[in-house]
Formats: C-alpha cells, sequence, structure tokens
C-alpha cells in the first residue's frame, strides 16, 4: 500500500510540473544542483541539512549493496529499494518545483514564496506558503 502511495506522489508531482505555469519537470530536475548548493549555502531557508541527510540516506539506500530486504528475494529485494527511489523523486521533484517558484518570487523581490522551514517534502496544496507580500 505504501508503495502505491509513494508511486501516486510521483505522478501528482509529475502531473503538477505539466499545468501551464508551474515549472516543468526538466526545469525542476536542472534546479536540483542549483537547489542544494543554495540550501548549504543558507540562501535557500526552506531546504534544512536534516532533509538534505534524508535525501542523502535515501540516495545512499538505492546505491549501497546492502538492503533491508536482500536482492536475492527476487521481486521483494528490488520493491524496497524502487520504493526509496519514488520517494525520493517525489521529494526531489517537489521540492525543485517549490524552489523554482521561490527563486521567481526572490527576483521579482518578494519573500516567504515556496513552503514554510520544516514543513517537509509534500507535494500538494496544503504544503504551499503562498505569496507573501
Amino acid at each position: 500500500m505504501k508503495k502505491a502511495a509513494r508511486a501516486f506522489a510521483v505522478w501528482r508531482v509529475l502531473r503538477e510540473a505539466q499545468r501551464p505555469g508551474t515549472p516543468g519537470v526538466l526545469s525542476r530536475v536542472r534546479a536540483i544542483p542549483r537547489m542544494l548548493r543554495g540550501a548549504l549555502r543558507g540562501d535557500y531557508p526552506h531546504l534544512s541539512a536534516s532533509k538534505i541527510g534524508m535525501l542523502g540516506l535515501a540516495l545512499a539506500y538505492i546505491l549501497s549493496p546492502i538492503d533491508l530486504v536482500p536482492e536475492f528475494l527476487a521481486v521483494i529485494g528490488a520493491v524496497d529499494d524502487f520504493g526509496v527511489l519514488l520517494w525520493l523523486l517525489a521529494a526531489l521533484l517537489g521540492e525543485s518545483g517549490r524552489y523554482l517558484e521561490w527563486e521567481r518570487g526572490r527576483s521579482i523581490g518578494r519573500t516567504g514564496y515556496g513552503t514554510a522551514p520544516g514543513s517537509g517534502f509534500g507535494t500538494g496544496p496544503h504544503h504551499r506558503a503562498g505569496l507573501v507580500p
């Protein structure tokens, strides 16, 4: 059930990226390194060190030869990696979309655009802080 929820989260982010006026998938992917650099420098306040750590742990889990569920258990062993990958994709694409919105708001002199610090990796509209004049 959790895997289906993760897959739905990725689908929701991809669907959001296709709406007019929102950053597309390619723009979001290209923004990921810039977003991480900005967060590490302290320029982008909406991606905390703990969130970056979670993303790093997810990436390490996917790349690591050591798994919680061994790969030799056929389908089950690969499904856990796939679930983590789905979470990582949804988190990165969702947050990079909010980063692009924040960056756009910052370039025109607005502040407070994007998610509130500590709000998590949600991709739905309830996770957005919106424009703050």
